[in-house]
């Protein structure tokens, strides 16, 4: 795992999840993303993904082929063997991440690509910096700067109708929606009440993050049959230490991390001192589940909460 991509994945947690809405303006679709109104004329043809959240979506709708470039991670334990078809198909402009975090890509090679849509705004290629070229972006609610909104499972059908709308494919998105909906309901949660906390650790050493009530690991622990042992805490992600982790004992640990080594990161834990001592430790209820599983509120996130319940039914 590289510990490069830490403080990035903090930032775009920084903010919780907000509803798009969509309306008829001057002849055109428009949307509000992240605060910001923004109209098409027609369904985008040329997409440039800085982000790979909205692969589930793309997918759902039929319109990967869309996207004529990518840049970022796109780790193949997300995806079915349809959708990994469809991204190796895409070149990859970079995966570069400068010490920060950051994706390292120009607005030149962006433009170069002369995309009518750029999904997923990174530090250093705002929406700004694109509208002044004419190119929309458009975010995941979640991942939104300044926004309030606690997510929910609701979210990922919302958004899924509004990328529907976007593209043009409002029936595919019904029926995706309605699919994900069934997959929902079908998940059962355990009889025995118990308690967990969803971590992110360094790997190497460092800061231990955790995960509070505006987080879309609480409702998916919640959906789990989890009472989440940071579900006081107002906060997304937040600094924990050893001592306040075991002084919580959750019965389960869930690690999430960006891509890499899941024993690594798993040792990131349990090698620190005292952490024999954690209950979930003790009873090997230590789980690793890559980040897109559970944040943001996208279809990964029910592929995640079906992991969780499979692992501790």
């Amino acid at each position: 795992m590289k510990k490069a991509l830490i403080p990035l994945l903090l930032l775009t947690l920084a903010a919780c999840s907000t509803t798009p809405a969509a309306s008829e303006k001057s002849g055109g679709l428009t949307i509000s993303n992240c605060g910001v109104d923004v109209t098409f004329e027609k369904a985008p043809e040329r997409i440039v993904m800085l982000k790979s959240a909205a692969v589930p979506y793309l997918h759902s709708l039929g319109v990967m082929d869309k996207v004529v470039a990518r840049a970022g991670q796109y780790p193949k334990d997300y995806y079915d063997a349809a959708t990994q078809a469809e991204i190796d198909r895409i070149p990859l402009l970079t995966d570069e991440h400068d010490t920060s975090g950051h994706l390292q890509i120009s607005k030149e090679v962006v433009i170069a690509q002369t995309p009518d849509l750029v999904l997923g705004e990174v530090d250093n290629l705002s929406r700004d910096s694109l509208a002044s070229v004419g190119i929309p972006l458009l975010e995941e609610p979640a991942m939104c700067k300044n926004a309030t909104a606690v997510p929910t499972f609701e979210d990922i059908f919302k958004q899924m109708e509004s990328y529907g709308k976007v593209f043009g494919r409002e029936t595919e998105a019904a029926t995706a929606v309605t699919a994900l909906k069934a997959r929902l309901d079908k998940i059962t949660k355990p009889a025995t009440q118990r308690t967990a906390a969803v971590l992110y650790p360094t790997v190497g050493g460092g800061v231990t993050y955790a995960y509070g009530s505006t987080s879309m690991a609480h409702p998916q622990l919640e959906a789990a049959g989890f009472t989440n042992v940071f579900g006081d805490s107002p906060e997304r992600v937040f600094e924990v230490t050893l001592e306040e982790l075991l002084g919580r004992n959750p019965d389960v640990l869930i690690l999430l991390y960006p891509d890499g080594d899941a024993k690594a990161v798993e040792q990131a834990i349990t090698a620190l001192p005292g952490a024999d001592k954690l209950k979930a430790v003790q009873n090997g209820n230590v789980m690793t589940q890559l980040f897109n599983f559970t944040e943001p509120p996208t279809p990964l996130s029910i592929d995640g909460l079906e992991k969780i319940v499979q692992r501790f039914p």
